[in-house]
């Protein structure tokens, strides 16, 4: 099945660029998941289980690195297709 993500991170911390610069980064680097940025959130789309091993991986790594950060997730099964 299908799923599309809209993802934003909010590092609570003065210096906030860099730690989404990162996990937008790692997101990326996961061949099985096409992801797009845009000013506000991250954009994923893959097969489910791919896009939740993904996320449970990369927003653990964040959260090991960074004091405080919240994620705001929003999950579409079945997207349309651009």
């Amino acid at each position: 099945m299908q799923v599309a993500v809209d993802i934003s991170l909010y590092p609570l911390d003065a210096d906030f660029i860099p730690p989404i610069k990162d996990v937008i980064e790692r997101l990326g680097a996961h061949d099985d998941l096409d992801v797009v940025t845009n000013p506000m959130s991250t954009q994923i789309r893959g097969e489910y289980d791919d896009v939740m091993a993904a996320l449970s991986a990369e927003i653990r790594v964040t959260f090991e690195e960074l004091p405080k950060a919240v994620f705001a997730i929003r999950i579409l099964n079945n997207p349309l297709e651009d």
